[in-house]
């Protein structure tokens, strides 16, 4: 009795198909081997280096800030100093002459000269002082002259000397009459005549007390003493 035909396949793949089997593998690993290397003989070797240019990404670059352009500095010419234009010098002010013409106050006798800085004995005040004056004998009441043109600059009442008037006669020269009665006959800021009548001797001057009747006269250019007798004219 014939076998199935399933039963006789299986008989055969258990003897003999194990080695068709192994036929077929070994085929198609032959087949795939030849494919494979006729694939690689159809790629062109490569023969020297191999190159390979990269293509760095492109930078967007920020374009530097343009400096402005300064025009070059141009050398600016000095202005030229304006030269003066020469002024008429100031007319000086007219110096005020010193009167040029002297008289005595009063006439009479010198009973006291100046001493320049000498002490000289004082009766009356008992001690040794300088004597920056003349002191002409005069008799009470008797009239007082300017000495020369100038103008009162000074009324008072002195503790020493009594009444005492001051006459500026210009260029820092003055006359100083002391001993007057209490109410003279000029006040400050009168302008005065040579030979006018000031005042009248009086008995004020109790610092000259122990002496007669006289006036004391003085002069003094800048406010230092000068000697009265280098201006006055000698008595007749």
């Amino acid at each position: 009795m014939k076998q199935p035909f399933k039963e006789r396949i299986g008989d055969f793949m258990a003897g003999k198909g194990f080695y068709i089997v192994l036929l077929l593998c070994v085929a198609a690993i032959g087949i795939s081997g030849y494919y494979l290397y006729t694939t690689f003989q159809n790629v062109a070797p490569v023969s020297g280096p191999v190159r390979v240019t990269v293509t760095p990404p492109a930078v967007t670059q920020t374009a530097a800030p343009v400096k402005p352009t300064v025009p070059a500095a141009t050398a600016t010419p000095r202005p030229t100093k304006a030269q003066p234009v020469a002024s008429a010098a100031p007319t000086p002010a007219p110096t005020q002459q010193a009167a040029d013409f002297f008289t005595w106050p009063v006439k009479g006798e010198v009973l006291s000269a100046y001493s320049g800085g000498a002490l000289v004995y004082s009766e009356t005040m008992g001690d040794w002082r300088t004597h920056d004056g003349l002191d002409i004998a005069a008799e009470t009441g008797i009239n007082v002259l300017a000495a020369a043109d100038g103008t009162v600059v000074d009324v008072v009442n002195d503790a020493l000397l009594g009444t005492v008037v001051t006459i500026d006669h210009g260029a820092g020269l003055t006359s100083s009459y002391a001993g007057l009665t209490e109410t003279p006959s000029v006040e400050t800021g009168d302008t005065v005549s040579a030979g006018q009548v000031i005042g009248m001797v009086g008995d004020t001057a109790v610092g000259e007390s122990a002496l007669a009747s006289h006036l004391h006269f003085s002069m003094a250019v800048d406010g230092v003493a000068v000697d009265p007798m280098d201006y006055l004219p000698d008595q007749a």
